[in-house]
Order: structure tokens, then sequence, then C-alpha cells
């Protein structure tokens, strides 16, 4: 009887530990929530039910510019201005930086995007990798062209990434106990147990997800957020197309992007979105001004998570 007695006085602490643990590795609790923000979290506990959607045309005639010279210089291309697009956003605009865990908001430590990328550059039935990387201080378009390259050359280099071999590990286990594994890992995150070093590797655990469809050649869509993570935003680019444009007073045919956003309304209202996306639109509309690095005595090389120039 007193083993038993002990045993569920020990099972009793361990549940109070889980439930009022509030610090992560990933995230600071952010205090001062406003009560309906908090309540947010009990009304819709899922990003499923708290998704928002965007609409955003880019006028893509400056980027086309832009790269004619960032090509050959930089070896940049589209994906490349979208994930630093990305980054300057997050930058100018932390409120969106954050992500809803056990009904509790968190400010993230560090800015992360994922985006995706065929891992065969001209298969096109070639399968998608997710590259999740940070974005360091201090580091200038040029900088992040060459490590986003760097992991480009790793994933299609054809060895197995670490997403790989635990996809492998997890695939090897019978459906019965990877349900209960998935399960025990979303217990785990939701009371904020879960190890630092798995939420460091896995693409989910992300500021932002990008996606530039426009490589596949297909239009853009309104993508979902997965429950798996912490990922509050999504972006899905299309491919470029022509569309009526208005330039002072007189309507113009020119090249845009069309850009679609999906947004976790428990981080922040719309207005947080909203802003975080004329940021966006205004480093592809601006390229040469906000992302720079091609004057030869290097002038234009600004960081990414500066203010606006």
């Amino acid at each position: 009887m007193n083993f038993i007695s002990t045993l569920v006085a020990i099972l009793a602490l361990l549940w109070l530990f889980a439930n009022l643990k509030r610090s992560r590795p990933d995230g600071e609790l952010v205090k001062d929530v406003p009560h309906y923000r908090t309540l947010m979290g009990y009304i819709m506990p899922t990003r499923s039910e708290s998704i928002v959607f965007f609409d955003l045309l880019v006028d893509a005639e400056p980027l086309l510019a832009y790269l004619e010279e960032a090509r050959e210089k930089l070896s940049a291309n589209v994906t490349h201005c979208l994930v630093a697009a990305a980054a300057i956003s997050l930058s100018e605009n932390p409120r969106m930086n954050r992500f809803v865990v056990g009904r509790r908001l968190y400010q993230r430590r560090g800015r992360f995007i994922t985006f995706s990328m065929k891992r065969k550059k001209l298969d096109s039935k070639a399968k998608l990798a997710a590259v999740k990387l940070e974005m360091l201080p201090g580091e200038t378009f040029a900088d992040l062209v060459s490590r986003i390259n760097a992991q480009i050359g790793r994933e299609r280099s054809g060895e197995k990434t670490f997403a790989d071999k635990e996809f492998d590990l997890f695939m090897k286990l019978p459906r019965a106990i990877l349900v209960r594994a998935v399960g025990f890992f979303r217990w785990l995150d939701y009371h904020n147990l879960l190890p630092g070093s798995f939420i460091a590797t896995d693409g989910m655990y992300t500021s932002l997800f990008l996606v530039n469809l426009g490589s596949l050649d297909m239009g853009s869509v309104y993508h979902h957020l997965w429950e798996w993570g912490t990922c509050s935003a999504f972006l899905a680019i299309g491919a470029m197309e022509d569309r009526a444009l208005v330039e002072d007073g007189k309507v113009v045919v020119g090249k845009v992007l069309p850009v679609r956003g999906t947004y976790d309304e428990r981080v922040d209202d719309g207005l947080t979105a909203r802003a975080g996306l004329e940021s966006f639109r205004g480093v592809l509309e601006n390229p040469f001004e906000r992302l720079g690095c091609l004057a030869e005595d290097g002038s234009d090389r600004r960081p990414l998570d500066g203010c606006l120039p």
C-alpha cells in the first residue's frame, strides 16, 4: 500500500510540474497578454480554426531588373529574394515571430525560415525537401545567398539528411506504435518538455514557412498551417503573371507575383499580419535599396535585420 501511495504521489507531482512549466528552449512567455487574446487559445485551441487568409500582389518588374545583375554576381534567384524579404519582414515586425503552445503565447528566440525545394533541380517529379535556416544577426543578402546555396548543395548531394534518417526511423515503427509515439511527442510539446535538440532540427518549428510555387510553374494557393510544430505563418508565392496595373493614372500591363498568406490569428491581430506582408512586398518592390550587394565597392551591403535604409 505504501508503494502505491508513493507512486501516486510521484505521478501527481509530475503532473503538477508538467502543467506549471512555462519555459521553453525556443521561446519566451509573453506577459501582459490581453485577456481576450488569452481566451482565444481556449476558444480556438488549434491552428486550423484560427487561420486568417491574405492576398497580396507584388509588382515584379523591379525584382526582375535586380535579378538580371544578382544572378550573375551573387548566383541568386527568386527564392533567395523571397527568403530575404521574409527575414526582413520578421525583423521589422517582431510580433509576427510568435507562436501558441499549450494555450500560451510565446515570443520566439531567433528568426527561422523554412522553405521547400526540389531535391533534383531538373527533375519535375523530384521529391521536395524542407530547408530550415536561422536568420543570423548582421547577415547581408550576399551572405544569405551563399548559405542557402550551400544548404541546397547538401540537400541535392544524395546524402541522407537528419530529417531523412528521422523519417526512416519512424516509418519502421508499426502503425499502432507510431500513432502513440506522435501523440507522446505532442504531449511533451504541449507541456514544454520537448528537448531543444528535437525542436532545432524540425522544419515545422519555424517562424515562417515559404514555398515558391512559381519554380514549379504553379499558381499560388492558400496553404494550411500544421498542428505539428510552431509555424504561425505560411507564404505561398505563385508563378509570375501578366496583370493590369495602374501607373500615374493609366492602366498598363506588367509582371506581378501573386502571394497568398496564412496566419494564426491567436498570435496577434490581422493588422500585424498586414504590416508583415507590406514589409515583404516593400523589399521585393525595392530590391536595389533593400537587398543591395551589387556595388563593386560594397557600399550597398546592409544587414537583413536592420531598419529601413
